[in-house]
């Protein structure tokens, strides 16, 4: 019984107290995590390139 209640419990809240964000909210929520995904690439790229220059200054190829 307690998990039949824990269901109901769910349910009530997901339709009564949660709260949804709208289309724009939920646009410009897209817009901000695509734009700090883009960054952080961008970071995570330049610190690539770097480790790379620098492997290549101390053990240089034949």
């Amino acid at each position: 019984m307690k998990i039949v209640n824990y269901f109901k419990e769910v349910y009530d809240e997901l339709v009564h107290k949660t709260t949804w964000p709208t289309m724009q909210e939920l646009g410009n929520s897209v817009v901000v995590v695509s734009i700090a995904s883009l960054i952080i690439a961008f970071i995570v790229f330049l610190m690539d390139a770097l480790f790379n220059m620098g492997m290549s200054l101390m053990f240089p190829t034949v």
